[in-house]
């Protein structure tokens, strides 16, 4: 069954059968402030920070599922009878109405008829202002006036989020609430700047502040107190639990339409004043919207494509880099999964997002990178979980609030690293590379930045120290250890040896002597360390091992019952370019065999059944689920590449389609999640909901998708002082084209294979010459490629 469907004119998934079982989730917000809303609008609001300063209330994984939001009521005052514009929370009969959701790059439009009444109700934050704001459109579609009273609603949280769950006795008596001048301030008293408002571009008729007034008792959103007389209480109160709902009257004629505008700010209510005044202008509005749209068009154009394949198209071009992006701009900790009970940085999920859109987003790439080394230790290790903030320097405050944001936390011993991740640090090597390539600011390695534990280097010296780590934490075997654990976090191996770190450690070297030689400085010494990781003993004839525990035992092998094979470090041995020639072959021939579904490649098989704390967590994880036998859809991409890198393009692209949520549109009773998006994983085929996706949006699979698509499917793959293009696609795609803005200039490319080759690139013509290697050209160029594939 499906839901909705993709309008690729309007960049929107438009849900056309609203009742949908499970959420289909966007997100609002460039900056500061940030929303995450599903198709009933129903979710939450935040400024900066999910976990410490949410500002609207949310409650997780609740009945009915993900209330409160913000609500339309639009009441006939005639009739008495009222309904949501977004369908919920009301949850009208919808065989008398129409409902519809659309959501797009930033923005959400709900939509509905009823009873001679036609709404919708917009929600977007514009990119260059921290207000989110309601554009509603009411209209008289009936042969009769209509009498009609309109009310706002959401609920304000107490900003600390563990305190608004968990200590009422602070929450419920900080906070207050106020009217005036058309403008709902809430305050929360035991902060310096704890305060929110909201207000609107008319003169209300009506107000209420208190939550408990507005709903009434024994009472919910579906049927509020104040809604069903058709009158607000013009409740206020300082302390309790506090509302927004501005109310307004209004009489349309047949075809009269209104427009009303609500605005959520962060501030007092001077800032409010000046928001109503600014957004009272309906064209400040649309223009507003219009800077949004404008926004994430400027993204989109710096990679188009048009392939044989629609579906891919659509991602590429649309939902992907937008997930990606929205990853990178919000971390992991703002979701309906994730609801603020962490926040900051992870530091292995930052490097590789800031790996993944150098080209779209490189000030929010390079802001990140610059986190990322602020958070190395001068050991080489980076902090597994840390939050910039802790890093910068703050005025005192002028008074020492409960709730104030935890200072950085005093490590007494750097040299523990009982609680380091072998991994971490080894993703920002290649993500400080791709964003030297994208972009040719050699400078940026030349520049200082401090250690997380004092003192300071240069970028180019903080890689050296992640380098020198990993080479100084090697175990008995030769191999890098696992410490806690390397990506795989319940996989702990005791502290053993990783061969999946080991390859990306391989991999990082390569993107670091890759560098060198391009700077024309001496790496044998780098050299001499990768050639050390050669003829290590961890292939097991048909594939690589997992790891070895820390009582020298290996995993992932033929004589294993569990966890026979594994999919990361097996699609690293060649994707690192650790393996290759019969080796790599046959260890993606067992990928094949041992892991693939139809719903994407499994991370392990078979899944553990028997826990087993030698080897970690993932044995105490439901079979068929997130990391014991699921489709982990982060390491997805990575057999991508490591396909493309043998030429295999028909097998690639079937583990692109497997992993798509666009291919399963249509079978969404199945899926049970976004299919614009991609999840974190899927249920494997070890669980009896096989196929179902959990966890959307919010998952390193964005970035590492859009990355192996583009730089290795489809083979558009910027270098330090040339662009390469080598693809690898299915035989049967004669020519496919491609749009690439790189350093200020626009590639036009087009690529013919009309020999029904998956890999090779036989000639190149570049403005109308023939060359081998695609120069950097003048910025504001357009440059005309054309690439023949064929055999060389």
């Amino acid at each position: 069954m499906r839901y909705g469907y993709f309008d690729n004119k309007n960049k929107e998934y438009v849900i056309d059968k609203i009742d949908v079982p499970f959420s289909m989730t966007n997100y609002l917000g460039v900056n500061k402030l940030g929303a995450v809303l599903n198709h009933t609008a129903g979710g939450y609001s935040f400024y900066k920070t999910p976990q410490y300063h949410r500002i609207t209330r949310f409650r997780p994984n609740g009945v009915p599922m993900d209330v409160p939001g913000r609500y339309i009521y639009i009441r006939d005052n005639d009739s008495g009878d009222y309904f949501s514009v977004s369908w919920r929370p009301v949850g009208k009969n919808l065989a008398n109405a129409n409902y519809v959701c659309r959501h797009g790059l930033g923005y959400s439009i709900y939509e509905c008829e009823r009873d001679g009444v036609k709404a919708s109700q917009t929600q977007f934050i514009p990119p260059g202002d921290e207000v989110e704001l309601w554009d509603v459109k009411i209209k008289n579609v009936g042969g009769a006036a209509k009498n009609l009273s309109v009310f706002s609603y959401l609920e304000f949280s107490f900003h600390h989020i563990d305190m608004d769950n968990q200590n009422f006795q602070m929450s419920l008596y900080a906070s207050g609430s106020s009217y005036d001048a058309g403008v709902i301030e809430y305050d929360l008293f035991y902060e310096e700047f704890g305060y929110q408002y909201f207000t609107s571009n008319f003169w209300p008729d009506g107000h209420d502040c208190v939550r408990d007034v507005f709903l009434g008792d024994y009472r919910t959103e579906a049927n509020p107190a104040a809604v069903e007389r058709g009158a607000c209480f013009g409740s206020a109160r300082l302390t309790g639990n506090h509302c927004a709902s501005l109310q307004k009257n209004i009489t349309l004629a047949p075809g009269e339409e209104a427009r009303l505008v609500f605005i959520l700010g962060q501030g007092k209510r001077s800032d409010g004043v000046s928001a109503k005044s600014k957004y009272s202008d309906l064209k400040t509005v649309d223009g507003a919207f219009l800077d949004l749209k404008k926004y994430w068009e400027s993204k989109l154009k710096t990679f188009q494509i048009k392939t044989p394949d629609e579906g891919m198209n659509t991602s590429i071009n649309i939902w992907n880099l937008y997930q990606a992006e929205v990853n990178i701009n919000f971390s992991r900790f703002a979701s309906f999964i994730e609801v603020g009970g962490r926040t900051g940085l992870g530091y292995r999920d930052t490097a590789q997002d800031a790996m993944c859109v150098p080209h779209s987003a490189p000030e929010t790439a390079r802001r990140r990178l610059t986190e990322l080394l602020r958070g190395l230790t001068d050991k080489g290790y980076g902090l597994h979980l840390f939050d910039p903030a802790w890093f910068d320097k703050v005025k005192a405050k002028p008074f020492k609030s409960p709730t104030v944001v935890p200072e950085k936390p005093v490590i007494l011993d750097y040299d523990d690293l009982t609680d380091v991740c072998s991994d971490d640090a080894l993703w920002l090597i290649p993500a400080i590379v791709e964003y030297i390539k994208e972009t040719g600011e050699f400078g940026f390695l030349g520049e200082t930045f401090s250690y997380a534990n004092g003192g300071e280097g240069t970028v180019f010296e903080h890689m050296e120290k992640i380098i020198g780590f990993s080479n100084k934490e090697r175990g008995r075997n030769g191999l890098c250890k696992g410490l806690r654990a390397d990506w795989n976090d319940c996989l702990n191996l005791g502290g053993g040896e990783s061969v999946m770190t080991t390859f990306l450690f391989y991999w990082a070297l390569e993107n670091f002597i890759e560098l060198l030689d391009y700077l024309q400085i001496d790496y044998d010494k780098y050299t001499q360390i990768k050639n050390s990781l050669n003829n290590l003993d961890v292939w097991d004839g048909e594939w690589y091992i997992r790891g070895i525990t820390h009582n020298n035992k290996k995993i992932g092998t033929k004589a294993d019952a569990e966890g026979k094979i594994h999919l990361e470090s097996n699609a690293w041995a060649v994707a690192s370019g650790y393996a290759g020639g019969e080796r790599a072959q046959k260890t993606l021939d067992s990928i094949e065999k041992h892991l693939f579904t139809q719903y994407g490649i499994l991370l392990n098989a078979p899944s553990y059944t028997a826990p087993d704390d030698d080897i970690g967590f993932v044995t105490r994880v439901y079979p068929g689920v997130k990391e014991n036998g699921s489709v982990f859809s982060h390491s997805n991409p990575w057999a991508w590449v490591a396909e493309c890198k043998m030429g295999n393009g028909e097998r690639a692209k079937k583990y692109y389609d497997a992993l798509l949520g666009y291919n399963q549109n249509d079978i969404m009773e199945t899926r049970l999640a976004e299919p614009y998006s991609y999840c974190q994983f899927v249920m494997g085929r070890d669980h009896t909901a096989q196929g179902a996706a959990r966890h959307p949006f919010m998952t390193g699979s964005a970035g590492w998708a859009y990355y192996a698509a583009t730089k290795y499917i489809l083979g558009a793959r910027p270098g330090f002082d040339s662009f390469v293009i080598d693809p690898c696609v299915p035989r049967d795609w004669k020519s496919f084209s491609m749009t690439k803005t790189w350093r200020g200039a626009v590639y036009e490319i087009e690529v013919f294979n009309p020999d029904g080759v998956s890999k090779g690139v036989a000639k190149i013509i570049s403005n109308g010459c023939e060359t081998k290697k695609i120069p950097v050209y003048e910025k504001g160029s357009v440059n005309k490629i054309q690439v023949y594939m064929g055999a060389l």
